[in-house]
């Protein structure tokens, strides 16, 4: 029997990249999966292949940012299915200030990537954590990064965010860890997913960051999800507060 049968999970950016390949590997272990997205076509997508794979999906959109939209996601996952046992918080930007000196980001910029990558990740989790605590419990998964253990110089918005993600991630970790729920966040290396595709129009900066991976190429969305269904299974049964890195090597120079 799959390992997350009769289980519901929640992703969230769940319509291209990670979060629909962490979308589609919840519905081969079994899960009924609410994939949520700003993006509603993309969402609409990834329930449509979960589906023809034999799965059980419900799409929904909604901006991670705003609070009575992500009240609303966790309300309607318990409405079609009644618990929720898994949560995903993988919603992200890179922003506008990817390539920006850390002291010329302008104000705007920086707050939007602190509003969806760090405080989306927190509203995700003040709402999953009272749906989980009513059935004694559950996992949860933040997407960090690598930039939330190093940095980068020029991106200091993404890199502040990820950070903030680890610490939140470990706050929330140490308040629930006796009561069943289980919170760890996943650190990727670059990733082949339409955010890296700024970079693929300069073949040599590709190149370099590619470079910067000793095992020699890209990681891909569908080996990040492994890592988050491990995450939440009962094999990571006494994993909490962790930081997993998937990076190829990268931090590891």
């Amino acid at each position: 029997m799959p390992q997350f049968e009769g289980r519901v999970a929640l992703v969230t950016g769940a319509g291209s990249g990670i979060g629909r390949a962490t979308a589609l590997a919840f519905a081969r272990e079994g899960a009924r999966v609410v994939a949520c997205d700003v993006n509603a076509d993309g969402a609409g997508e990834t329930v449509r292949e979960i589906k023809d794979a034999g799965g059980e999906a419900l799409s929904l959109s909604a901006d991670v940012t705003d609070s009575a939209q992500v009240r609303e996601v966790v309300a309607r996952t318990l409405d079609a299915y009644g618990r929720l046992d898994y949560a995903h918080n993988n919603a992200g930007i890179s922003g506008s200030t990817a390539g920006v000196a850390a002291a010329q980001v302008p104000e705007e910029a920086f707050d939007r990537v602190i509003a969806v990558n760090l405080k989306g990740v927190w509203l995700g989790m003040k709402y999953e954590v009272p749906a989980m605590l009513a059935i004694g419990g559950g996992a949860i998964v933040n997407t960090a990064s690598i930039m939330g253990v190093v940095a980068t110089a020029t991106n200091p918005a993404y890199a502040a965010s990820k950070h903030g993600v680890i610490g939140l991630t470990q706050s929330f970790a140490l308040a629930y860890a006796s009561r069943g729920l289980r919170v760890n966040a996943i650190c990727p290396g670059y990733i082949d997913t339409p955010m890296f595709d700024r970079f693929r129009a300069d073949a040599d900066l590709t190149q370099q960051i590619i470079g910067r991976h000793p095992i020699g190429r890209l990681g891909t969305p569908e080996e990040v999800a492994q890592a988050v269904v491990w995450l939440c299974s009962e094999a990571s049964s006494f994993v909490t507060g962790h930081a997993l890195i998937a990076d190829g090597g990268y931090t590891a120079q």
